[in-house]
């Protein structure tokens, strides 16, 4: 039994990359690390993940020593630093990297995972944001032992029947991600030609609305995650603006998106514009399964998304334009 076990247990390492990275540097780095495992994920703007698994049995080295030649290889081809963390998982790997300083390794093994997370702040789990750790604050809870020691029904209490478990499972340093080799798209877009050249700040706003709207569709059906959003304006005359803006975190819901999406609208000052077209674009995509969502206190928000996938099914169901957002509605 105890052969099956080792044999099946994972070994992940999260590098986090301390260059400037382009992206040719970047696609450099991947195809580096894919001579040793072929799954490889980035994780943008400048981080790898690894799963070494397999590596392990082919080089016949010890989980420590092939971090260590990874970066070496790193450091002597490309002359890039990193920090790293393994452990058993990608939330564990990428934690324990955030906790080693540049050229440090911190390994969290299986046995020891407990004992690691305990003392940790509980703003260190993925998905903890300012609004939720200020709630659990409140309380006396600090770190992610006091999590773990609580009756599952009290935490339930502070934060809702889904986010607690969730955040318990955090808590015990639980995560099935697979590291996913795939690259996503490169991009999503989706784009606009007004009927008439306008100057009506209330048509920009529908108009980059709708796109949003569109993007968040398109990202929910292929099952990916956005990280940027880029919205480039054109005019009469022909020429044209761009401006690029990160999410707050890695998103495909509507809302999000509309929120950054308008954002960018209003930074352009278009008050005597006359306005020809919109394109709006998803950059930094990622595998829906592979990003974790903040975990968030308004239960407005798990109401908008339940909507937000019934609205889905309807359109899957009876054609894009069943269900508009009420701020399109004609």
């Amino acid at each position: 039994m105890s052969g099956t076990t080792a044999a099946r247990q994972r070994h992940i390492a999260h590098l986090h990359l301390h260059a400037e990275l382009t992206e040719a540097r970047y696609g450099d780095a991947i195809e580096l690390m894919s001579g040793i495992t072929p799954h490889v994920q980035a994780i943008p703007p400048n981080a790898l993940q690894l799963d070494l698994t397999s590596a392990l049995r082919y080089f016949d080295l010890p989980p420590y020593d092939m971090v260590q030649t990874a970066m070496l290889r790193l450091k002597g081809l490309y002359g890039i630093d990193c920090s790293a963390g393994l452990a058993g998982n990608r939330m564990l790997a990428a934690m324990a990297a955030d906790a080693s300083a540049p050229g440090d390794t911190t390994w969290v093994p299986t046995g020891e995972v407990a004992d690691w997370l305990y003392p940790r702040p509980v703003a260190a789990l993925p998905g903890i944001g300012r609004a939720t750790a200020d709630t659990l604050h409140r309380y006396g809870l600090h770190t992610i032992g006091q999590l773990t020691d609580l009756p599952s029904a009290t935490l339930q209490r502070l934060l809702g029947v889904g986010q607690a478990r969730l955040l318990t499972e955090r808590a015990r340093g639980h995560d099935p991600r697979p590291v996913v080799p795939a690259e996503p798209a490169a991009h999503l877009a989706a784009d606009l030609v007004l009927g008439r050249d306008s100057l009506d700040p209330a048509q920009h706003h529908r108009a980059v609305l709708g796109l949003a709207d569109r993007i968040g569709q398109r990202l929910r059906g292929e099952r990916q995650f956005a990280g940027r959003l880029t919205l480039t304006v054109r005019y009469a005359d022909r020429s044209s603006t761009t401006r690029t803006r990160a999410l707050p975190e890695s998103t495909d819901h509507s809302p999000a998106l509309a929120a950054t999406a308008l954002g960018l609208l209003t930074s352009l000052g278009l008050q005597r514009a006359r306005v020809r077209a919109f394109v709006l674009r998803a950059d930094e995509l990622r595998p829906a399964g592979s990003a974790y969502r903040q975990l968030s206190m308004d239960p407005g928000d798990a109401r908008a998304r339940a909507v937000e996938a019934a609205a889905d099914r309807a359109r899957r169901r009876f054609g894009p334009e069943a269900v508009r957002p009420a701020a399109l509605a004609d």
